[in-house]
Parts: C-alpha cells; sequence; structure tokens
C-alpha cells in the first residue's frame, strides 16, 4: 500500500502479510486517515464522504495539487494494482493494472465493508443513514447495486428540478419516472436478495457474544415485490405513484412519493424482543458488528473471497468478552480487518494472528 499526499501523509510505503492489521496510537496520530485511503479502493465517497476534493494533504496553509492511494490486492482476478486518486481537473480517477477503469469495477474486485464511531449509535439516528449503512453492506455483494443507486438518485434528482420549475411536459416526466421506477426496482429487489442472504447467515449460527437481530425493510416498493409483484408489475406501480404524486412533490420541493429512498432498515435485538433503537450504545454496536459480521461470513460463502473489514475504533465501548468475540469471529471469516484503537492492548485475543503497527505523527513502526 502506497499514500502520496493523503490527509497527514506526505507519503507511506506500507508492505503487509494477508491477516488482519490493528493500527494503535494517540487520536489524532492518523489511523482513520489510512482506513479512510483504503476506503477510496471503493466506489464513493471514501468512509468519511469527504470526496476527492476533499482529502488533499495540507500543510503550512497549503493543499497538495493532487494525492494517490495505490495498493497491490489479491482480488477476485488474482493479484492486481489498483489506484486511485485526483488528475489534473481535481476529479478522482480510477486505475487497475495502470489503465483507466471505472469505480464499479473496484466492488466487484475488492468488497469492503467498513464501521466509523459515528454508526455506534446507528439505529437511534436518522433513517438515511440506517439505509446508507444496508446500501454499503448490499454494494459489498452486489456492485450493481451502486451504480442502479447512483442512476435512481440522478433521475430523481432531474425529475424534482423539473417539478420545481413547474413548466415540464407531462411526456418528457412520463419517460423520467418509468426510467427512475427501473433503477428503484433493481434496487428493492438487491436489498431483498441481501436481507435474505443476511437473516439466513445470522439465524444459522447460535447467539454468542455478539446478539442475534432480526431485520426488516420498511418501504413500498420492497413490500410489493416481496407481496408477489414481478419486476415489471413493480416498475407500473411505483411510476403510477410518482405520477399521482407530482403535485404534492412539486409544493414541497422533494420526492415525498414512497420508493427506495424512503425505506427504512428495521432491525431488533432477538433476545430482548426490543426495537434496536431502544437497546444501549453498547448494544447497538454489537448488533452493527453481528450485521456486518454476518455480511462478511456470506460473502466468503456467496463468492469465494471475504471482504476487506474497516472497522474505526471497533474495540470501543465492547467488554473483553466481546473484544476475544469479535477476535474469534474476524479470524474465521479469512478477511483482512483493518482495526484502530488507543492502545495496543485492545487487540491482544488476537495474539500473533494481528500485525501491529504503532502510529505516531502519521509515521508507522511495526511492533
Amino acid at each position: 500500500m502506497r499514500l502520496t499526499d493523503f490527509r497527514s501523509y506526505a507519503s507511506l510505503d506500507l508492505e503487509l502479510e494477508p491477516g488482519p492489521v490493528a493500527l494503535f496510537g494517540a487520536n489524532g496520530a492518523g489511523k482513520t486517515n489510512l482506513l479512510e485511503a483504503l476506503s477510496f479502493l471503493a466506489p464513493g465517497r471514501g468512509l468519511r464522504s469527504a470526496g476527492a476534493d476533499g482529502v488533499a494533504r495540507k500543510s503550512d496553509g497549503d493543499q497538495a495539487a493532487s494525492w494517490a492511494v495505490f495498493a497491490e490486492v489479491e482480488t477476485r482476478d488474482g493479484l492486481m494494482r489498483l489506484g486511485v486518486g485526483s488528475g489534473e481537473s481535481g476529479r478522482r480517477q480510477t486505475r487497475i493494472d495502470g489503465d483507466p477503469a471505472p469505480q464499479g469495477e473496484l466492488a466487484r474486485l475488492v468488497p469492503m465493508i467498513w464501521l466509523t464511531p459515528a454508526q455506534d449509535r446507528l439505529f437511534a439516528g436518522p433513517r438515511a443513514d440506517r439505509l446508507r449503512f444496508f446500501d454499503r453492506l448490499v454494494y459489498a455483494a452486489d456492485p450493481a447495486h451502486a451504480e442502479a443507486a447512483t442512476a435512481y438518485e440522478k433521475v430523481r434528482t432531474r425529475r424534482q428540478r423539473l417539478l420545481d420549475e413547474g413548466r415540464a411536459d407531462p411526456a418528457w416526466l412520463d419517460a423520467l419516472e418509468q426510467e427512475m421506477a427501473g433503477h428503484g426496482v433493481a434496487m428493492a429487489a438487491a436489498r431483498l436478495d441481501a436481507l435474505i442472504r443476511l437473516q439466513g447467515e445470522i439465524d444459522a449460527r447460535p447467539e454468542g457474544v455478539f446478539p442475534q437481530a432480526d431485520l426488516a425493510l420498511d418501504g413500498a416498493v420492497e413490500a410489493d415485490l416481496a407481496g408477489g409483484s414481478d419486476a415489471g408489475q413493480a416498475e407500473d406501480h411505483f411510476a403510477a405513484a410518482l405520477r399521482e404524486g407530482r403535485g404534492r412533490d412539486a409544493i414541497v420541493g422533494r420526492t415525498l412519493t414512497q420508493g427506495p429512498h424512503r425505506t427504512e432498515l428495521v432491525a431488533r435485538h432477538r433476545a430482548k424482543d426490543q426495537p434496536a433503537s431502544d437497546c444501549s450504545t453498547g448494544e447497538q454496536k454489537a448488533l452493527i458488528l453481528t450485521l456486518a459480521l454476518a455480511q462478511a461470513r456470506a460473502l466468503g460463502q456467496q463468492g469465494g473471497l471475504a471482504p476487506l473489514l474497516l472497522f474505526d475504533e471497533a474495540c470501543a465501548h465492547l467488554d473483553a468478552p466481546r473484544r476475544e468475540g469479535l477476535a474469534r469471529e474476524i479470524l474465521a471469516t479469512g478477511s483482512q480487518a483493518w482495526l484502530t484503537g488507543v492502545e495496543r492492548v485492545l487487540f491482544e485475543p488476537f495474539g500473533d494472528a494481528i500485525q501491529y503497527f504503532e502510529i505516531d505523527a502519521a509515521s508507522l513502526t511495526r511492533r
């Protein structure tokens, strides 16, 4: 892995073994920056949602003209050289084995799941955050889901702009809404498929240190598909709902019509028979780890390639038994997990199976 002018790193050249990686050091040392760099080897804006224009290194008030992340990765197609960075235009560029490539190809080659401290109370926070988290799990299993979601949002924005202007041709709106319905149904179908696999993986294992969860998707399109409508029928139903909701959506300035953008991920703590939103911070974090680890196992079984796991401060708020359980679960998945924490002792349950790096002022020392 090599970094150039990324966040606090002017340069970094790091060689690793395939196993898990522990990054420990004081707050502000640069641990999360490394995880963020790796997250740019997946489609999207990275685990901080900063985007390509927000990660270039700053020094003495000046910002670097460009940045780059390079990694040699064992992928579905064998060992490959992956690179992302900002070009002359400042826009993100992706290369695979030196050739330009679409971001979506990264998702196919390197499935990735990440967790951050901001998600510790995910189930008690905004609906959109839960949906974004779940969609990330879906992307790891089905890279086409990211493309459908991006296309859906683009068409939804175009439709809303026309409604805001108040002078759209109905035929034009019909075409946009049919296109929006097609992408929306594809999104809903991918979510339902992922949910079935994820719930099956959770149910297949007895409850241990991490609680079992009961999951559901509360969304109009998902309900239509689950109720027996085929894709074509669901598209027609959604397009009709969009057409009927034009007046309301124009008045409020956003798409209130029920679609995949308004779906809710519903989770319950099974043993306590309690909504996840009512659980303690530690219990919510444990439930989130349940979902992430179950998806990692499912991906390993489904595609033969365990995902890359980026767990920022995953051991915070976990007691000793759960830290030990986390180590067992990660090692069982075969994933290369990158974990951060302020002290090395947090990772001792991994024993010699993890690579230890101490970080101080963006400088790494192997321990």
